[in-house]
């Protein structure tokens, strides 16, 4: 592809994936890992927004919204059968380059122990791509002193958008012990442990239809967990993920510490649960993240900040992304006998 004179301002080494992600991650299932449908809870339903790099040019902007849930009953000793259906729209740089893919989930956990579950899933998705070329600025429009829009750019530009499909596919490992007990959420140990592949069938994603020029397959391998502090109102919530796609790689990881505020009221219901997290994460070679997490009843709301602590804190004065996010789990995850599955289990 004909190199555009300016696009984007962020250097390309502060790039570490090509494809979207969260900082919240535990925020947004279904963009990690296919298999997370049904993996956790028996229904549940994400909302997402980011925005990051306002500093630097015009700001980088994400959105993204799930559902999934167990389309067989858990209590079935063999496994259970679950669907998510993913959704997110990307707005990236000066020249508004576009991203909208969707897909669809299918997948099968199978039952390993009362406690744990492994998982499998093929995603299938329908993506396009779109960019302005009025807002951009090309090399040949310099006229040897400054940038000169009268000059023609002689570039093609008649394919401002491109369609495609797209597969994936997903396992994931959950661990749960309280399954089989009645007891409080600041009682528990959780574990989930999953890899996914994006882009199996590598999709053209070139403007000029350049045979050549396609997306990378990318691998994610990621996992959080819950420990309680026996006999205390506090957990540990660690999370990490890896992902890889073409020679751009991103390694995060970091852990949030959750307080108790209050459980359901175990008779007259009259009374909601709700627990406060905050905590942070480090992106390798790139950025410091702080978070927090309220969860009330079914519903959670988080938001995270991304500090820059690459080369591009120079432009940026290190304001990095602002974030927030939205859940809704079934069942309540403070009821007593719900297994406390929590907004990260």
């Amino acid at each position: 592809m004909k190199k555009i004179f300016l696009l984007f301002l962020a250097v390309p080494a502060m790039v570490t994936a090509q494809d979207i992600h969260f900082s919240q991650f535990y925020m947004s299932p279904l963009v990690m890992n296919p298999a997370m449908a049904g993996a956790q809870n028996d229904m549940r339903a994400a909302l997402n927004y980011k925005s990051q790099w306002q500093s630097v040019t015009n700001a980088y902007k994400t959105f993204g919204c799930s559902f999934d849930m167990r389309l067989t009953k858990t209590s079935n000793t063999k496994g259970h059968l679950a669907a998510g259906a993913n959704f997110f729209s990307d707005k990236a740089g000066d020249g508004g380059l576009k991203t909208t893919l969707g897909g669809l989930a299918l997948a099968y956990h199978a039952r390993l122990s009362p406690k744990s579950t492994l998982g499998g899933s093929v995603l299938g998705g329908f993506g396009q791509r779109s960019v302005t070329y009025s807002a951009l600025q090309w090399g040949s429009q310099y006229d040897g002193t400054a940038f000169n829009p009268g000059i023609l750019p002689g570039e093609n530009t008649s394919t401002p958008a491109l369609s495609y499909f797209d597969l994936g596919a997903g396992a994931v490992w959950h661990f749960d012990n309280s399954g089989s007990r009645s007891v409080t959420n600041n009682h528990d140990e959780k574990v989930t442990l999953g890899v996914a592949v994006f882009h199996l069938n590598r999709p053209n994603h070139s403007f000029y239809g350049a045979a050549d020029e396609r997306l990378y397959m990318k691998t994610v391998v990621h996992g959080n967990a819950l420990f309680s502090l026996p006999n205390s109102n506090v957990a540990f919530v660690p999370g990490f993920m890896y992902a890889r796609q073409g020679k751009a790689q991103e390694i995060y990881a970091g852990t949030l510490i959750r307080y108790l505020i209050g459980q359901d009221s175990k008779y007259t219901g009259f009374k909601q649960g709700a627990a406060f997290s905050l905590g942070g994460f480090l992106r390798a070679k790139d950025a410091i993240s702080v978070a927090m997490l309220l969860e009330y009843a079914n519903y959670s709301i988080g938001f995270s900040y991304d500090v820059n602590t690459s080369s591009l804190r120079t432009a940026s004065n290190a304001r990095g992304g602002f974030e927030v996010a939205l859940k809704f789990v079934t069942p309540n995850p403070f009821g007593v006998k719900s297994s406390a599955r929590s907004s990260f289990n």
